[in-house]
């Protein structure tokens, strides 16, 4: 089990997430692409959409040995996920949650085939793994599903969710999509996945890495989280898959841009504290990582007086231009529009001042700095 944050506008809900994965029974499920080579241009009945892409989505199983050799446990632990198949030439999408530590996995069609693959690649911070089938494989398997537009998804578009939850091969559930945009922070590596979809459609453990789909059968993104209780499930969308998986393919790692600052949405208890007219709008710098960009470029953060009050840092109320109302959009902007080692410009107002500083973006480090969310 793990935290997972939700910022929503004003206010910030903190919940506790089951990313559908674990050590044991209720294992991580993988991803898998689309097979079909074309796409209907109407909406499929449920039926009709099962049947087109259920030959594309896989099962994973991870097989890890025991955390202590020594100990009472001795036996290997199994961990179950989903994946789909991605491109024609065997190449598989699912989690990095499901494949993590694990140099191979095992993959098991709907027919029942059994085949190993290796870990291609993997990105921690978006959750994307790639995984490739070692062995010769019956052409007809290898079919991949096509990648839909995330980007034009509104809320209440039905979705279909496709993977094994609990182990349970095949499994098909339905919902709507509930919201769009969502920030995904996972606790352990202090940073977020912007732009998550937000669900209604059932997504257990096992389903992680399985293809969330649109009426026409194409992904529109990938399982990745739920909320227990509340029905809420969370997929990474299809535009970061395709930004990032041809990456991991040519066996290279995904770069993504880092400013090295935590904040926070600018509420009105917030402006209250700092002074600040509640009309204000902007993202509150809280700490500041040392020789960071944002350190370098002399942003501030925040600070505690003789008294204990804490005193906020700069707020960050545009990007090139770009109004930000909320961290959200700050996170998203950069991963969506930056690169490494690029220049981007940050407004600030600081002291009733509003002040512009440019900064030159580095690469995420690997190694967790902060439980805060981040960028």
């Amino acid at each position: 089990m793990s935290k997972i944050i939700i910022n929503s506008n004003s206010s910030t809900i903190v919940l506790m997430l089951i990313f559908l994965a674990s050590s044991t029974f209720f294992g991580i499920a993988n991803a898998q692409n689309l097979t079909e080579t074309s796409t209907t241009s109407k909406n499929l009945s449920l039926t009709e959409l099962y049947e087109l892409v259920i030959k594309s989505v896989v099962q994973v199983t991870k097989t890890t040995p025991p955390a202590d050799p020594l100990g009472p446990d001795k036996e290997n632990q199994t961990s179950l996920g989903t994946g789909f198949i991605y491109n024609d030439t065997g190449y598989i999408v699912t989690n990095n949650h499901v494949v993590e530590k694990a140099p191979v996995v095992d993959i098991t069609f709907f027919n029942g085939d059994r085949y190993t693959a290796n870990i291609t690649g993997t990105d921690p911070f978006s959750d994307l793994a790639v995984i490739k089938i070692n062995e010769n494989v019956t052409k007809d398997l290898i079919k991949s599903l096509v990648i839909g537009n995330s980007s034009k998804l509104r809320v209440g578009d039905p979705v279909v969710a496709i993977g094994h939850p609990f182990g349970l091969e095949s499994s098909m559930t339905t919902g709507i999509i509930s919201q769009i945009g969502r920030l995904l922070s996972v606790d352990e590596k202090g940073f977020s996945i912007p732009n998550a979809i937000q669900t209604d459609a059932l997504i257990n453990p096992g389903n992680s890495g399985g293809p969330l789909l649109n009426m026409k059968g194409e992904v529109i993104g990938v399982n990745t989280a739920g909320i227990f209780p509340g029905n809420i499930g969370l997929a990474v969308p299809s535009d970061t898959v395709l930004r990032i998986i041809p990456v991991l393919i040519e066996g290279k790692n995904y770069t993504h841009p880092w400013l090295g600052v935590t904040g926070t949405t600018l509420t009105a208890d917030l402006a209250k504290r700092e002074k600040i007219d509640r009309s204000q709008k902007g993202v509150l710098i809280d700490n500041i990582v040392k020789d960071g960009p944002a350190d370098l470029a002399g942003l501030n953060g925040s600070t505690i007086n003789q008294y204990g009050e804490k005193r906020g840092g700069d707020l960050i109320t545009s990007v090139d231009g770009k109004q930000i109302i909320k961290m959200e959009d700050l996170i998203s902007y950069l991963e969506l529009n930056k690169s490494v080692n690029e220049n981007t410009t940050l407004s600030i107002y600081r002291d009733g001042e509003t002040l512009d500083k440019q900064i030159t973006l580095k690469s995420r480090p690997t190694a967790p700095i902060t439980n805060q969310t981040q960028n």
